[in-house]
């Protein structure tokens, strides 16, 4: 299955009808633009179920595919995707994309930052070292090296990353994972975007990829408005309208 047929797929799965709690939505929103950027083991069609949502909303929506080579690299093309927005933009990052949220999201065109269960380091600050402060998650022990590339193993993916997607949906996400160049884990932010921006943060509580208390330390530091969802580190696949209704509360801002 190719990334276009998986888009489509994920799309004519979802269920789309308009938040009820975001009656009016179209109309008070201070942003239309959002700029989505994804982790690792996964592809910028991860967004689908949350884009398809925003999109009944009236925003507009463009998913980077991040190169998962450098956060140098990642962060230039989410510089590209936000130049070409056409007026004020939400970033959004999942997991190691808070990396790259963090870094760019000092742009002035960025009204607001959103992070799901996502890195979110200080500038400078070694996440390695941050992480390592509370106990390992169980997918970090699932990461299989092929010389300098990475990805999580089917087992791994299956029942650590993707813990409370159906068995079958799973399955066609582990089969477009994106390996990462190991070096990309050693990067460091020279930026930190949370200090001066609006931010929000969505805890995954039975995540087993980032440890859920190091979420709740990060989103805390911030100050972010946070809200907890009952999901897998995939809340935005699992959980589309919980992670939707906060874009939406970071797009009123």
């Amino acid at each position: 299955m190719n990334r276009r047929t998986l888009i489509a797929a994920l799309a004519a799965g979802a269920t789309l009808p308009l938040l009820a709690q975001n009656a009016g939505a179209q109309t008070t929103l201070k942003t239309k633009n959002v700029v989505f950027v994804h982790g690792l083991f996964a592809d910028g069609s991860s967004w689908s179920k949350v884009i398809a949502r925003l999109q009944q909303n009236g925003v507009n929506c463009t998913s980077v595919q991040n190169p998962l080579t450098s956060l140098e690299e990642a962060a230039e093309a989410a510089r590209r995707a936000i130049a070409l927005q056409p007026g004020p933009t939400v970033l959004v990052g999942h997991s190691y994309s808070g990396m790259i949220v963090t870094e760019v999201g000092v742009d002035p065109k960025v009204t607001a930052l959103v992070y799901i269960a996502a890195r979110a380091p200080d500038a400078g600050e070694d996440y390695t070292a941050l992480a390592e402060k509370y106990p390992a998650p169980p997918a970090s022990a699932g990461i299989v090296f092929n010389d300098d590339w990475g990805q999580l193993s089917e087992d791994t993916f299956l029942g650590d990353f993707a813990g409370d997607l159906p068995a079958d949906e799973a399955r066609v996400l582990y089969a477009v994972q994106q390996p990462f160049k190991k070096s990309l884990t050693m990067d460091r932010t020279t930026n930190a975007a949370w200090r001066s921006k609006p931010t929000f943060y969505a805890v995954s509580t039975l995540d087993r990829t980032i440890n859920p208390d190091l979420e709740r330390f990060m989103a805390k530091r911030m100050g972010a408005k946070t809200i907890e969802i009952a999901s897998s580190h995939l809340s935005l696949i699992s959980h589309p309208d919980a992670v939707t209704t906060l874009i939406l509360e970071a797009l009123a801002v």
